[in-house]
């Protein structure tokens, strides 16, 4: 699995003109899924990511996580995490896995991070041409893959 993750003010995502999500202070996440990734892949960057210290502490030095702040996450499927670009100028998306694949994996991803949180997270809709908002705070970005742990 591969996460970008960006510490946010404000966050939100739009599906055919309707709100389905928003946030204030938190993260959003958008994660790309392929074939190879499992249950150990979702347990481990969920772990990771409510526990990332990316908030600011008394001294606004990121020394406080999700849990320290009781921040909010929303999480969106974007397989172009996933895009090949050493041949051509178009982008290959074989490395990003498929619905029948990617869904389930998605779904228990939600299900590990809610549990690890101890709150909902909300999500765009797997698939859907979404617009996200998002006021970066910092700006603090960091991209996490479960391939590279070591």
């Amino acid at each position: 699995m591969k996460a970008v993750i960006q510490r946010v003010s404000s966050a939100s995502v739009t599906i055919e003109g309707n709100i389905v999500a928003t946030i204030g202070d938190g993260l959003l996440v958008l994660i790309g899924i392929i074939n190879e990734d499992g249950q150990d892949d979702i347990k481990w960057l969920s772990n990771k990511i409510v526990n990332l210290r990316v908030f600011g502490d008394e001294n606004n030095v990121m020394n406080h996580s999700l849990l320290q702040t009781d921040g909010d996450v929303i999480v969106v499927s974007q397989f172009t995490l996933h895009a090949s670009t050493k041949k051509g100028n178009r982008p290959s998306y074989i490395q990003a896995a498929k619905p029948d694949i990617a869904i389930p994996l998605y779904e228990a991803f939600i299900k590990q991070l809610e549990t690890d949180l101890g709150k909902q997270v909300q999500t765009g809709e797997f698939g859907a041409d979404m617009k996200v908002d998002l006021r970066n705070d910092g700006p603090v970005t960091i991209i996490i893959d479960t391939k590279q742990k070591i």
